[in-house]
């Protein structure tokens, strides 16, 4: 038995009831063969056990109470995944669906993810079952204050910097912050990213993972001797990323023709491409009410498809889920193969396809992009809000973009290179999605190396 294969046995049997988590590892490490399996100094160093190992796990209790005077009770998480190129760096999510499960399978994609960008942060995550939908601003205020109080003996601008991630967004970070800095006595900036302008935050960060997304494509393009401009292009989510994705999208000449919800999907056949269109999805996003028929109430030429996702179902030339995991399953895989339009799935949200589903859409002809890749935008603009935090001076929105672009252009180029490197190949193009896995690893398992058994 490989090595490879050794490991994923004995982190399936260790880590059984955690099939977020288990669905990641199996797919880095299956993509890691033409390293670790070729080079002894991997298994001589227990890279890959120590890798899917979070160095700690914080899990505690947070009681709060609401506006009725009645006391609740949520469960907070923190996993610090790996340090060995920085400190612990990846966000907070608010969502009732989380779980250990989900914070680890986040914490180890952020590993890579933060390593792709060259920036010295390390892998972590964390959040809470809390959902703040249809809470009022006092009862995410005190949620918020008494999470803070565990969270702050873990974090700090050297240990770890937590940020935004779904159902934490602005509001949160400053809630969570001003008790940070009650707590400690210190105005310690860095000790978490997503801040306001008023006292840290750094300009563009809210566009960030969607723009740095587009960026991503952009490159990609470019490499085949393509563009974006005319393409149809398939969103999920109307969140903060799926925004900027369609910002950006329509000022590179595409056009973004849908977004999601829980409720189901609208296609927009003019595209969500005008100022006015992309400005209603910041206002359906603060209305808390997390429904996507929402857009036909200022835009009723547009059609919502109640139930459903729109993987397949819309004619499309790149679908771009930006909402939740596991958005593509195997059903909807078969869909855009038989639909045959789309050519290419560059995925914005965390894990959006199964392993199941991803293989599939490889095997016939659809190129895949990586989110971990993707997606770097945000935690990099997180990390350059810790630099300026550091330097005590704000940057204009025109630096801190032409960075974003040079890091996403540059993950994108570090993709493809890994993937020829160790001839990682599908249908005769490079296999983007190992290739990412494969370049994240590297600077990861050096560092692990050199500093020896820790």
């Amino acid at each position: 038995m490989s090595y490879v294969d050794r490991v994923l046995e004995a982190t399936k049997a260790k880590n059984a009831n955690e099939p977020e988590f288990l669905q990641t590892v199996e797919e880095v490490l299956n993509s890691l063969r033409p390293i670790v399996d070729n080079d002894p100094k991997y298994e001589e160093h227990a890279i890959l056990e120590r890798l899917v190992e979070p160095e700690k796990v914080h899990m505690f209790r947070v009681p709060w109470v609401d506006d009725n005077g009645k006391v609740q009770v949520n469960r907070g998480f923190r996993v610090q995944f790996n340090s060995a190129i920085g400190p612990y760096k990846g966000g907070l999510r608010f969502q009732p669906n989380v779980n250990l499960s989900i914070i680890k399978f986040l914490g180890f994609e952020q590993t890579f993810k933060n390593s792709l960008t060259t920036l010295p942060i390390g892998g972590g995550k964390g959040g809470s079952d809390f959902d703040p939908k249809g809470k009022s601003d006092m009862e995410v205020m005190r949620f918020c204050q008494s999470f803070m109080n565990e969270l702050y003996r873990y974090i700090g601008i050297d240990v770890d910097c937590p940020a935004g991630d779904m159902g934490v967004g602005g509001r949160e970070i400053g809630y969570l912050y001003g008790q940070f800095k009650r707590l400690t006595g210190r105005y310690e900036a860095g000790a978490l990213s997503g801040k306001g302008l008023s006292y840290g935050g750094s300009i563009g960060r809210p566009e960030a993972t969607g723009y740095g997304a587009v960026y991503y494509a952009d490159e990609y393009f470019k490499s085949i001797g393509s563009s974006l401009k005319g393409k149809k292009v398939s969103v999920t989510g109307f969140g903060n990323v799926a925004w900027g994705a369609c910002k950006k999208l329509t000022e590179y000449g595409a056009i973004p023709v849908t977004i999601s919800g829980p409720d189901g999907y609208i296609l927009d056949e003019e595209g969500i491409t005008t100022p006015e269109k992309i400005a209603f999805l910041l206002e359906m996003r603060a209305s808390n009410r997390n429904e996507a028929k929402m857009y036909l109430e200022k835009f009723p030429n547009a059609k919502f498809v109640a139930g459903e996702r729109p993987f397949g179902k819309v004619k499309a030339d790149i679908y771009m889920p930006c909402a939740m995991q596991n958005e593509i399953r195997i059903e909807e895989a078969k869909l855009i193969v038989s639909e045959g339009t789309a050519k290419d799935v560059i995925e914005v949200s965390n894990m959006p396809t199964t392993n199941e589903a991803m293989a599939y859409l490889q095997q016939n002809g659809i190129v895949m992009q990586a989110s971990k890749a993707v997606n770097a935008g945000g935690v990099a603009c997180s990390s350059l809000e810790m630099t300026q935090n550091a330097e005590h001076l704000p940057w204009t929105l025109e630096e801190v973009d032409e960075k974003l672009q040079r890091i996403m252009r540059g993950i994108f180029n570090a993709c493809k290179s890994a993937a020829e490197e160790y001839n990682v190949m599908i249908n005769g193009k490079p296999n983007y999605v190992a290739g990412a896995n494969l370049a994240g690893f590297k600077k990861v398992a050096a560092a692990m190396m050199e500093q020896g058994i820790v």
